[in-house]
């Protein structure tokens, strides 16, 4: 089998999420996240892409990836995984895969949701990001590793909102974990 560019981007996409995505009360590998995100067909998504699904669909595709991603976890022994850490590991794989990659303009690519996590929403919160600091408030103190699907999913809706026509990768320009 040969090394090809798509091995070595899901390589590093899947080290990338298996470090974001580990969080206290749900400590896994990056062995384990590679084989999550292998299991559960993510892998597949990455060679272009025109293989993610367009724009109004990304949310549904999201929630049955989350599903797939939570199912996989528990078969491996990971039973805490929720649908905030399952976020967590989609998004910084395909972030590091198609944003950062280079498709950050490809219509598919600007609908991925982008990691949440804690930096993001207490800078959210902070601004009063789109006037939504009620929003940004009760996701803070429910912690976004805690996150039910309908906790997070009302997350992405406001970050929609905020965001209007643009990237829905543009949000992290409140991320301040670079610094």
């Amino acid at each position: 089998m040969s090394y090809t560019i798509n091995e070595h981007r899901h390589r590093f996409a899947a080290w990338a999420a298996g470090r974001a995505a580990s969080v206290n009360g749900c400590r896994f590998t990056v062995e384990d996240a590679k084989i999550i995100l292998e299991r559960s067909a993510m892998v597949d998504l990455i060679a272009h892409p025109n293989d993610l699904p367009i724009p109004l669909e990304m949310d549904s595709f999201h929630r049955s990836w989350r599903n797939k991603i939570i199912l996989e976890a528990e078969k491996i022994g990971l039973t805490n995984f929720t649908h905030g850490v399952a976020a967590k590991l989609i998004n910084i794989y395909l972030k590091a895969a198609f944003v950062c990659g280079g498709y950050h303009e490809h219509e598919r690519v600007k609908a991925l949701h982008p990691p949440i996590d804690s930096v993001l929403l207490d800078e959210l919160y902070s601004k009063n990001t789109g006037g939504l600091k009620k929003n940004w408030s009760l996701a803070r103190k429910i912690r976004w590793s805690k996150f039910n699907s309908d906790e997070y999913e009302a997350v992405i809706s406001a970050i929609r909102k905020v965001n209007g026509d643009r990237a829905m990768w543009e949000i992290e320009k409140f991320w301040r974990g670079y610094q």
